[in-house]
Order: C-alpha cells, then structure tokens, then sequence
C-alpha cells in the first residue's frame, strides 16, 4: 500500500466499519449466493483483513471476490454483528482499482462498471446499447451475447436511439463532476 496503512485501519477511517467486530460465524459466506464463485468467501475476506498484514491486504485487493459481490446486503441480514461487508466490498474495489491491483480475471466487471457509468453520466440513464457496445469495445469480445439482441430488439428491449433526459441529464453530469471525476484526477 502506498502510504503503508493497513486496508482495516483505512475501513474504520474511510467508512466507519470496524473489522475486528467479526467473529467468524461463517453467516455471511453461508447467505452469499456467489460465494462458491469467489475466490475468497466473504468470512476469509474478513479474517485476511483482521490480520493487518501487508500480504494478506494485497491479496484481499487482488481477489475477484470484491468484484463479484453484488451487494445484495444478504450478509449484512445474518451477521449477529451487523458488520456492512457490501460497504467494505466497495471501498475495496475503489482501493484496488485506483491502487492498480485489479485482478485479471475482474477486468470485464471493471469494464462493464466503466461503460455503466458513462452512459449513466451522458445521457443521464442507461443506454443498453450504448452501454454494451462501449463494454464490447473496451472488453474486445465482440461476438458474445451478438445472437440474442435480434429477439431483445423485437420485444422491444434495446432502443436504437437514446433516450437522453435533458434537465436530469445535466444534473447527473453535475454529480458526476464533484464526485468520481472529481476522485479520478486526485
């Protein structure tokens, strides 16, 4: 880490969550429906973070797991503790992907996240065809999912135009540039 703190000091300062509450119930790994998928479970996530060492954060930072969460907040509902594991996940993942620690096999998440949030911030909502075509380019798969878009588009799912809200568009681009952008250039 660049300046040497530890990822469960930056939780409890950055979002207010303390890590050492946890006592490995297991309750969050048992309610996470994609845990099997993760290459960390949720409750080991946990345990690497109470350790405090700079080998077990780096491996917490270059895990899919923090990018496979859905934040579906089924862990918060178990967990005797309350702990927001769905709020420790996102920092994570802003932690990993500003520190370049993305793991490579989170890279098309990351690419679908990028390509959500640009159309979200010009057009001021989802574009899905905007939305998938950026994804395809910055993921360079470009024939996957091509053989159901003929029937999304008969029933009338994907529009080919836009639909651009003009007064919440610029106030969504204005959001935009006081936050993430904002983020981006510090």
């Amino acid at each position: 880490m660049e300046d040497k703190k530890r990822l469960s000091i930056k939780l409890a300062e950055d979002i207010g969550v303390d890590v050492s509450r946890c006592y490995q119930c297991g309750k969050c790994t048992a309610g996470c429906v994609l845990a099997p998928d993760m290459d960390i479970a949720p409750s080991f996530l946990m345990r690497l973070l109470q350790t405090g060492t700079e080998k077990a954060d780096a491996r917490v930072l270059g895990s899919t797991a923090i990018w496979l969460c859905l934040s579906c907040e089924n862990c918060v509902a178990r967990c005797p503790m309350e702990i927001d594991l769905p709020a420790i996940m996102d920092h994570l993942r802003e932690l990993s992907r500003t520190g370049g620690r993305v793991n490579e096999k989170a890279r098309p998440i990351v690419a679908f996240h990028k390509s959500f949030l640009d159309m979200v911030k010009h057009n001021g909502r989802t574009y899905e065809i905007g939305l998938v075509a950026e994804y395809k380019m910055r993921t360079m798969r470009l024939m996957q999912d091509v053989d159901i878009a003929p029937t999304m588009m008969a029933k009338g799912k994907l529009n080919i135009v836009p639909e651009r809200l003009k007064d919440n568009g610029d106030k969504v681009g204005h959001i935009f540039a006081n936050t993430i952008d904002k983020k981006d250039r510090t």
